[in-house]
């Protein structure tokens, strides 16, 4: 099995064990799109980069204050909420769910997801 379908079946996976997905998307850390179950191409490579940014956003915030390594970080708009895993030093993980979504599942989930997501980009490097 390809990189690309054991990425795009934890995706999946996700989806199915969190009914209020919006969409998903595995990036590099360069902000190129991966993997996803976003609508639009346009908005795939939007979120991608988007992820990338945010993240390398965080992760300057967290050494500026001593905070230790960035994990994850949670946007909260009015209208839904994003979710934002590193997934090892190679890729992101980025979750939109609908707002009042149930938090405590999505990170359980999501982080088990990281793992898997960790393991399948570092396979074969």
């Amino acid at each position: 099995m390809s990189k690309y379908q054991k990425l795009s079946d934890i995706l999946l996976g996700l989806h199915e064990n969190l009914p209020d997905f919006r969409g998903s998307l595995i990036a590099s850390t360069d902000g190129l799109p991966i993997a996803h179950t976003l609508a639009t191409d346009e908005e795939v490579n939007s979120v991608a980069a988007m992820a990338a940014a945010a993240l390398g956003l965080g992760k300057r915030i967290t050494q500026t204050l001593h905070a230790g390594s960035l994990g994850e970080m949670q946007i909260m708009g009015t209208d839904s909420q994003i979710f934002i895993y590193a997934t090892g030093g190679r890729g992101i993980l980025a979750l939109m769910a609908k707002k009042g979504s149930n938090v405590g599942l999505i990170n359980l989930e999501a982080r088990g997801a990281v793992n898997d997501i960790s393991r399948v980009l570092e396979a074969g490097s």
